[in-house]
C-alpha cells in the first residue's frame, strides 16, 4: 500500500513540474484526459447554468400536463463531437431551435470558468452548428511555433493564435498592413519575423528605416534600402515608376482577344507568363512617422513621400508590390493624405499602446472591442498584439521571439536570392555578394 502512495505521488510530482516547464507536454499526457472527462461530466450543467439551453418542446410539456407529470428538463445542444488538439479541444455543437451563434460567443467567459480552461472561443461553422475552440493552458506565454506551417508564396508564418492555431502573413490575400505599438512592445520582434521568414523566399525586399539603425544589419537581403527622408522619396517615386511598367506590361499582355479563355485573361503579375512576370516586392517601412512628419507647414517633399505611398497602396498590389509599415502612431495628427493610406491598408496589428487614441485609429473601424483589447496588453508580454479584420472579428496573437542575430543569419543565408532591380540599381546596398539577375519589366515584341 505504500507503494502505491508513493507512486501516485511521484505522478503528481511530474504532473506539476510539466505544467510548470512543459505546458505542452503536460496537457498531451495528463490534461487532455482530465479536460475531456470534465467537459463529458459538466456539459449539461453548465449548458444549463449558461443560459445555453431551450424549453422542451411544445408537445412534452402539454403532455406532461394532460398526465400530471413533471416538466420536462431544458433542452441542452447536442454534442457532435469532441476532439483533442495540440494545445486545447475542441467541441462542435448542434444549436437548439432559436438559439445562434451569437450566445456562445457572449458566454464565452462563463464557459471558460466552468470548464476550467485557460480560453474559449466561438465560431459559427455552419447554420445551425457552433465549434468551441477550448485552450487548457496560456500558449503566448512562452511561444512554441508548430514544427509544420503551411507556408506558401507570400504566405508566412509569423504568430500564435491566442487558440492554439497559427497567425499567418498572406500578402496575395492582405498585401497592405500596418503594425502599431508603444516602445518596447514587440514591433521589432514581429518585423523581425517577417524579414526572417521573407528572406527565404523568391520576392525582392525594399527597406525604409530613417532611424538607420533596424534594417541595416539585413542589408545582403535587400534589393534597395533608403535610410534618409531625401532618398526615401525618390525610391518612393522609383517603385511608382516600376509599378506603371509593370501594367504597361501586363495591358500588353493581356490576351483580350475574342478566341482567348475568360481564365487566360491577364489582369496581375500572376497571370503573366513566368518568363515575362517581375518579382515581387515588400516594402517595410521601419518608422512611418519619420516620413509623414514636417516641421514646414507645406513640405513638397514630405506631400511627394505620401502621394507615393497612396498610389502603392491603392494599384500596388497586382504589380506585385506589398506594403508593411510599423510606427508609434498612425493618425490623421501626421498631416494630409495619412487617413487616405490608411483606409487602404487592410491588415491591422496593434502591440501595447499607452493610449487608446492609437488603438482607436487602427481598430475604431473594426472592432471596440478590440480596441480595449489592444490596451489591455500587460508590459511584459512583449511581441503579443492584437489583429484586426475587416469583418469585425479579432485575435490576440503573439510573435516568437526572434533576435536580431537571428534574422540577420537569415538574411546572410539567402542573400543570394536578393534579386537586382535595373529601376532600383542606386539604391542596393553595398554588399560583398554579387547579385541575382531578376525578370525586368520588358518591351514586349
Amino acid at each position: 500500500m505504500g507503494w502505491l502512495w508513493i507512486a501516485l505521488a511521484v505522478v503528481v510530482g511530474l504532473a506539476l513540474l510539466l505544467r510548470w516547464r512543459r505546458p505542452v507536454w503536460y496537457w498531451l499526457s495528463f490534461g487532455v484526459v482530465l479536460a475531456v472527462l470534465r467537459v463529458r461530466w459538466r456539459f449539461a450543467s453548465v449548458m444549463e447554468a449558461c443560459h445555453l439551453t431551450t424549453p422542451a418542446p411544445r408537445w412534452r410539456r402539454t403532455l406532461a400536463r394532460l398526465l400530471g407529470r413533471e416538466t420536462p428538463r431544458q433542452q441542452v445542444p447536442v454534442m457532435l463531437w469532441i476532439k483533442p488538439t495540440r494545445v486545447g479541444l475542441r467541441l462542435r455543437l448542434r444549436m437548439r431551435p432559436g438559439q445562434d451563434a451569437f450566445e456562445f460567443a457572449a458566454a464565452s467567459d462563463r464557459l471558460r470558468h466552468s470548464f476550467a480552461v485557460h480560453q474559449v472561443t466561438s465560431r459559427e461553422i455552419k447554420p445551425g452548428v457552433v465549434e468551441l475552440a477550448l485552450t487548457g493552458y496560456d500558449v503566448l506565454k512562452r511561444v512554441q511555433m508548430p514544427a509544420t506551417t503551411d507556408r506558401g508564396m507570400l504566405k508566412i508564418p509569423i504568430a500564435m493564435v491566442e487558440d492554439g492555431s497559427v497567425h499567418y502573413r498572406d500578402y496575395r490575400e492582405v498585401p497592405h498592413s500596418v503594425t502599431v505599438g508603444a516602445t518596447q512592445s514587440g514591433k521589432s520582434v514581429t518585423q523581425r519575423t517577417v524579414i526572417r521568414e521573407l528572406a527565404a523566399q523568391p520576392v525582392a525586399l525594399v527597406g525604409i528605416d530613417c532611424k538607420k539603425i533596424e534594417l541595416g544589419p539585413f542589408a545582403r537581403r535587400f534589393s534597395a534600402l533608403a535610410d534618409n527622408p531625401d532618398d526615401a522619396r525618390e525610391l518612393l517615386e522609383a517603385l511608382v515608376d516600376r509599378m506603371e511598367g509593370i501594367y504597361d506590361l501586363i495591358r500588353r499582355e493581356q490576351r483580350i482577344s475574342a478566341d482567348t479563355p475568360e481564365g487566360e485573361i491577364a489582369a496581375n503579375i500572376w497571370d503573366l507568363p513566368e518568363a515575362l512576370r517581375p518579382v515581387p516586392v515588400v516594402i517595410t517601412i521601419d518608422e512611418i512617422a519619420e516620413l509623414a512628419l514636417s516641421t514646414k507647414k507645406n513640405d513638397p517633399r514630405r506631400d511627394r513621400i505620401v502621394t507615393a505611398l497612396v498610389r502603392l497602396a491603392q494599384l500596388g498590389r497586382a504589380a506585385g508590390m506589398f506594403l508593411d509599415l510599423y510606427g508609434q502612431r498612425f493618425g490623421s495628427e501626421l498631416g494630409d493624405g495619412i487617413t487616405m493610406l490608411r483606409a487602404q491598408l487592410t491588415g491591422r496589428m496593434v502591440h501595447r499602446v499607452n493610449d487608446v487614441t492609437t488603438a482607436k485609429m487602427a481598430f475604431g473601424d473594426i472592432s471596440p472591442h478590440a480596441v480595449f483589447a489592444a490596451t489591455q496588453i500587460p508590459n511584459n508580454r512583449r511581441g503579443m498584439a492584437v489583429v484586426g479584420y475587416s469583418t469585425g472579428e479579432w485575435v490576440r496573437v503573439r510573435a516568437p521571439h526572434t533576435s536580431m542575430r537571428q534574422a540577420v543569419a537569415a538574411c546572410n543565408r539567402y542573400a543570394h536570392l536578393a534579386p537586382d532591380i535595373p529601376e532600383l540599381a542606386r539604391f542596393r546596398p553595398l554588399t560583398d555578394l554579387a547579385p541575382v539577375e531578376a525578370p525586368a519589366v520588358v518591351e514586349a515584341a
